[in-house]
């Protein structure tokens, strides 16, 4: 067979987490079973010396590879930049054959260092492309571990994708309302994520699968399906009467926000640079994802696509055209105790929308104790 001397497709990228118990290690037994995924390779992280979660996943020719002795989220990124570097060795020299890679992380893994390392790496944000954040969540025991459990939280609050277990446990009134609760509270965390029931079969590969911005079969942008802006919308219009209900205050979930902003107002190229550069250096610790399309003033028939974790964005991608009738900026947020009036006034203060006892557009590019240096940076 003649290769292609083009640059290589990116390779798709699904990371699989949630907490401990949930139940990753059976999903993806039952994916990789699956005919749809016979071409993919698998990365697991087990926390611990001894790696014991391989051994509960069913054999894949030459698409294992087992990370150990260690957390995904903290000690293993740099081996995971090497699995992920082996797994494109192996397959340049025909060593392997896989169109996709899934990576299951340990149950005690924070989502985003994870996120970072697939979009910063400078060969690696090259050769793939991140499809999609899945998250089990416990039907039984979620509502408790969300409580005790920031981790949990925040691989709720990151996913395209939601995946209930054990909900054929729920087999009593009091066990179905407490179910009614944890799906509205999984909602109100990350509103634009869709909601699977694994034990009702719907888990499968079609729903699972392709949720980030490219169809690799379409090869075309759905900006819809993965800004879901409407939905972050609505649950930020919503945000204000939520206090009229209880609210347990050692619950984490009141300091994690989704919200979304756009608007028709065409914006200069460098002054959404320096928008996003002081919004990570600012508020970056906060930023648990950015999504989003923006039209730029000198290409505004062409808008580029954005998507950040924490103080890591992925290279910008520019759109040919807009893909839909709304050529507004539409960007979504996801973050953790950050007020999104800050961010909304900071992106007014850079379409130069004035406001009372507000700094404008000039004033945060002169000063120059601005995070990004102002004008001379």
């Amino acid at each position: 067979m003649i290769r292609s001397l083009g640059p290589a497709e990116p390779i798709p990228l699904t990371v699989l987490t949630g907490f401990l118990g949930a139940g990753k290690t059976s999903l993806l037994n039952r994916l990789i079973t699956d005919p749809a995924l016979a071409d993919t390779a698998v990365i697991i992280n087990e926390f611990g010396e001894i790696g014991l979660d391989h051994l509960l996943v069913k054999p894949i020719k030459d698409g294992m590879v087992l990370l150990q002795s260690g957390c995904l989220c903290c000690t293993l990124r740099g081996d995971l930049v090497d699995a992920l570097e082996q797994l494109l060795r192996d397959l340049d020299n025909g060593r392997a054959m896989f169109r996709r890679v899934i990576l299951e992380t340990t149950g005690l893994a924070d989502p985003a260092p994870v996120l970072q390392t697939a979009m910063a790496h400078p060969y690696l944000v090259m050769r793939y492309r991140l499809d999609g954040v899945i998250t089990v969540v416990d039907a039984i025991n979620a509502d408790a571990t969300l409580d005790a459990h920031m981790e949990s939280v925040k691989q709720v609050a990151v996913a395209d994708r939601l995946v209930l277990t054990k909900t054929d446990l729920i087999d009593t009134p009091e066990r179905q309302q407490g179910h009614e609760r944890l799906v509205a509270r999984l909602r109100a965390l990350n509103p634009a994520a869709r909601i699977l029931d694994a034990a009702a079969g719907d888990a499968t590969p079609e729903r699972l699968i392709a949720c980030g911005l490219y169809d690799p079969e379409k090869k075309s942008p759905d900006v819809k399906r993965w800004l879901a802006a409407e939905a972050y919308a609505q649950q930020h219009a919503a945000h204000g009467h939520e206090h009229t209900h209880h609210h347990d205050v050692n619950r984490h979930d009141e300091r994690i926000r989704a919200f979304a902003f756009e608007t028709e107002t065409a914006i200069p190229a460098p002054m959404f640079d320096m928008f996003l550069d002081l919004l990570r250096s600012v508020h970056g610790e906060n930023l648990l994802r950015l999504k989003g399309i923006v039209k730029l003033s000198e290409t505004p028939a062409s808008p580029i696509v954005v998507h950040g974790v924490q103080h890591v964005f992925h290279p910008v991608v520019q759109l040919p055209s807009w893909p839909d009738g709304d050529e507004r900026t539409r960007i979504v947020l996801i973050t953790r105790d950050l007020d999104p009036s800050a961010v909304q006034k900071l992106f007014n203060a850079f379409l130069g929308v004035n406001a009372p006892d507000q700094p404008d557009r000039a004033a945060l590019i002169d000063n120059p104790l601005v995070p990004f240096g102002g004008r001379d940076r």
